[in-house]
This record gives structure tokens, C-alpha cells and sequence, in this order.
């Protein structure tokens, strides 16, 4: 593990808050407008999550998170941003099929609607399964905000690095694991399909 990272991945504000509390292990993705080529790419496998809040939908979100989103105008961002959690990228997948997609709806935050929207979105692409081995870092860091960060993209590099001493798992071994290996048994079931 690096001492220090200045890596961080774009997400939704309660996405971050539910990887920070264990809630889930897992993100979908699709790709940003932004995007180098207009396709999803792993870019960094061990990065601090960068909570964003301005395109979170309640409407996307199962109930018990729906709540927690607050509207914000347009444009919107924080002068400070908190950064509160560090994630080592464990697992990807591509997944082609819909019935995988409705299989993993009880490992994230998300309802049948976003992962049905999202799985539509440029069909002939795969839909991206992001597992992520969370770290509660000691301290919340509040970071200046910065129009660099700004923008439909995953990847960013903050400007100042940030320590990673005294992080601990959110989950521990065995119970992170278990979520895995269930996680791989769904997507496991999907390559086999392909190749029956």
C-alpha cells in the first residue's frame, strides 16, 4: 500500500457514504461523457473516492438511500470536498447480460431502474462491475475545490496528495471475501452461458 495518494475516483456523494460504511463493495459504470475515447477504463486501482453530488437522482437509489440526497443547482460544488475514504480496485467485470445485472441488484445501492438505465445506455458496450476494498481513512480531509476537477470524468488527480496512515478496512477479510465470492459466483454463472 503507497503512504500517500493523490489518485481519486469520481462518484456520487451517497455511493462514497455507503462504500465508507460498508454497505456495499460494488460500482457500475458505463463510461463518462468525458472519457478518453468515450469507454470506461480503469485508470488507477488504488484511489481516494472523491464524493460528487450535483447529477445524484433519488429516483435511482433504493429507498433507504434516496433519502440521503439533497438537490443542488446546476453547476453546483462545494467549495471544500471531503475526502473521508481510500479503495483498492479488487475485482472487474463486463457484463453483457441482463439477467446478471437484475442477479447483482442486492450488492448496491441502486434500483432495478438505474441498473436497467445504465445496462441500456450504448447497449453494445458491457456494463462495468467495480469491486472495491474500502478504507476509513483516521480523519476527514476537507480539499479546496478546483474547476480541474470539474466535468463528466471517473479520474482525477487532486493536487495535494493525502496521507493513508492509520486507515483501517471497513470490512475485514473474511467478510469482504464472502461478498466477493458471491459477486463472482453471479458473473462466474454469466461466462459460462457465453461459452455453453
Amino acid at each position: 500500500m503507497p503512504n500517500a495518494v493523490n489518485h481519486a475516483f469520481k462518484e456520487w456523494a451517497v455511493a462514497v457514504d455507503a462504500l465508507h460504511a460498508g454497505d456495499t463493495i460494488m460500482l457500475l459504470r458505463k463510461g463518462g461523457i468525458r472519457e478518453e475515447g468515450k469507454h470506461f477504463r480503469v485508470a488507477h486501482d488504488e484511489i481516494l473516492l472523491y464524493p460528487t453530488y450535483e447529477h445524484q437522482l433519488p429516483g435511482l437509489l433504493k429507498s433507504p438511500y434516496a433519502g440521503q440526497v439533497e438537490a443542488v443547482t446546476t453547476g453546483w460544488h462545494p467549495t471544500t470536498v471531503p475526502i473521508h475514504s481510500f479503495a483498492r480496485i479488487t475485482d472487474i467485470f463486463q457484463v453483457s447480460a441482463a439477467d446478471t445485472v437484475e442477479q447483482l441488484l442486492p450488492f448496491h445501492i441502486w434500483n432495478e431502474r438505474f441498473a436497467a438505465e445504465r445496462f441500456g445506455w450504448k447497449p453494445r458496450h458491457p456494463l462495468y462491475v467495480l469491486l472495491l476494498r474500502t478504507y476509513q481513512l483516521p480523519q476527514t480531509h476537507a480539499l479546496p475545490y478546483d474547476a480541474a476537477y470539474g466535468g463528466c470524468k471517473s479520474w482525477i488527480d487532486l493536487q495535494a496528495s493525502v496521507s493513508l496512515e492509520g486507515m483501517v478496512p471497513v470490512l475485514d477479510d473474511a467478510a469482504y471475501a464472502a461478498q466477493v465470492a458471491m459477486i463472482h459466483a453471479i458473473v462466474h454463472d454469466e461466462q459460462l452461458a457465453k461459452v455453453g
